[in-house]
């Protein structure tokens, strides 16, 4: 299987000697589970896209700092390659920006949350858990970093896992999209590295907490394998 990355953002630049972009994290993260899979990266910030939507087997779209509803003018083709994957039946899986900027396209809505930031470890109980899921769990946790939620699903759209803080933390669409708030890519020693950097937007007392937070287990392996298996249906 040929996996096309759809990147829509860069590490930054103090952390990537260190821990690589997300296209490799992402490899390193699903290649742990089938070391078969190929991966091609489109710099869709850039404006590079597939000359054949068919050119891969599926896409996965990335996390950005970027809000799907900033005036960029790299999203509105993007929301338009999404709407095609979604006409085409592709398999597609959206992480944190990526599962913002899909329900967006599709007729959702995204939002700063009123919540407030989300860093360190979160835990959701899982709402539904498909036939496709080989070992389904009642719950799990992830990393995150992200301000932003989807607050209004897209038509066909139905919530596998959720939380108080984040109601719409794993969403699937008919039997071809699946998306996510946190980031299963994410290591705990980036975590604390981008907690750190950024220490002036999420403030001190938040980064405490996250960083406090680092001690619980995160199930990044069992994630990776239901996205493999989501993808190879």
């Amino acid at each position: 299987m040929k996996i096309g990355v759809l990147k829509t953002d860069d590490v930054r630049k103090e952390l990537v000697g260190e821990f690589g972009e997300y296209p490799e994290m992402f490899a390193e993260l699903l290649r742990a589970q089938d070391p078969t899979l190929e991966f091609v990266t489109y710099e869709v910030q850039h404006g590079h896209y597939p000359e054949d939507i068919d050119e891969v087997d599926a896409y996965l779209m990335t996390g950005s700092k970027t809000g799907v509803y900033e005036d960029k003018a790299w999203i509105p083709p993007l929301m338009e390659f999404v709407r095609k994957l979604h006409e085409k039946k592709k398999p597609t899986i959206g992480i944190c920006f990526g599962h913002q900027l899909i329900a967006e396209a599709l007729g959702g809505k995204t939002r700063k949350s009123g919540k407030g930031w989300g860093i360190g470890v979160h835990s959701y109980e899982m709402q539904d858990m498909p036939a496709w899921m080989s070992e389904p769990r009642k719950d799990f946790s992830l990393l995150v970093s992200h301000q932003d939620q989807v607050e209004e699903l897209p038509e066909g759209a139905k919530v596998l896992a959720a939380s108080d803080f984040c109601p719409h933390a794993m969403v699937q669409v008919g039997d071809h999209i699946l998306t996510m708030q946190a980031h299963p890519e994410f290591t705990k020693p980036y975590s604390k590295s981008l907690m750190e950097l950024r220490t002036e937007v999420f403030g001190e007392d938040l980064v405490d907490k996250g960083k406090a937070s680092l001690q619980n287990d995160i199930h990044e392996s069992a994630v990776a394998k239901w996205m493999v298996e989501f993808l190879r249906r």
